[in-house]
């Protein structure tokens, strides 16, 4: 694939937003999972909030038929606008109008939910030759400088794909992927990738999340790519593994505190954390906290 000079830079970020929520059932039948709101922000504002700190001027959201609110909340919206202004409601109109200028934000849609890869495919054309940054949908970080940002850092530094990673409990090894490296460096090589192992296989406690950077390449090896899990379905991990039997993959472990609000318990935690830091809301919540018999 020819590469232009400016592939160095990452303007471009792929927010995969297709799925389908049972675990949240029945909210998700009518609202996207990705709309659920920290306090007053829908997780999908902070996910485009944080591509924005890392310097993307170009979100591309892939969805499907059932999450046209996704579109509705960065589009303009000319009756709350007006109704806004009349009532002098001059802070709360600003904030509805930065929505839609937040970012140059396109759409594609997914006709089924099939899966990472497939999402990350549907973008090929509108990637063309650059690296791009990928957000997934439920890992929400909490940290002076973004995940994204010192994603985009790593990849600054190294020039190969990079991957965002964090150690996670011994005894919850069984669910995740975990990336092995020989590396000591900040920036590490990935050397391997075990697919849910047991703790005693490996001394590495180290858990991909769902944000990367990645080169354009990766459409090539996510088209040859087959399953390495049980369940035959292709993952864009598939593509990793290939890759980085031809070239370098790295991964970083980046300075966090994260929520994954695919989970219940995740999202209520991020509520919380985000609450207890709001100035208009802080005293108040944290006093109500006290008052509960916990």
């Amino acid at each position: 694939m020819q590469k232009n000079k400016n592939m160095q830079k990452v303007r471009k970020c792929v927010i995969p937003a297709a799925w389908m929520w049972t675990r949240f059932l029945p909210a998700t039948k009518a609202l996207p999972k990705e709309m659920f709101p920290i306090i007053d922000k829908p997780v999908m504002q902070l996910l485009v909030e944080e591509a924005i700190s890392a310097w993307c001027t170009e979100i591309i959201i892939v969805t499907w038929r059932s999450k046209r609110a996704i579109e509705d909340h960065f589009d303009s919206n000319f009756e709350l606008e007006e109704r806004l202004d009349k009532s002098g409601k001059f802070d709360y109109l600003k904030i509805v109008k930065d929505l839609n200028q937040m970012a140059n934000i396109v759409y594609v849609r997914q006709p089924y939910p099939k899966g990472d890869w497939d999402a990350i495919l549907r973008t090929k054309n509108l990637i063309w030759d650059e690296p791009f940054l990928v957000l997934f949908w439920d890992d929400i970080i909490d940290n002076e400088v973004s995940a994204a940002r010192q994603l985009v850092e790593a990849y600054e530094e190294k020039k190969t794909p990079v991957i965002c990673s964090f150690e996670v409990p011994e005894e919850r090894m069984w669910n995740y992927w975990i990336l092995e490296t020989n590396d000591s460096s900040d920036i590490f090589k990935v050397e391997k990738f075990l697919e849910k192992p047991k703790a005693e296989a490996t001394k590495s406690r180290n858990w991909n999340i769902w944000k990367y950077v990645l080169t354009p390449d990766i459409f090539e090896y996510l088209e040859k790519s087959t399953p390495l899990s049980g369940d035959w379905e292709t993952r864009l991990i598939d593509a990793f593994e290939l890759m980085r039997k031809e070239k370098d993959v790295h991964w970083v472990k980046i300075k966090w505190t994260r929520f994954d609000t695919g989970s219940k318990i995740g999202f209520l935690k991020a509520v919380v954390n985000f609450a207890i830091k709001r100035d208009d809301l802080k005293d108040e919540f944290k006093a109500f906290l006290k008052t509960l018999d916990i």
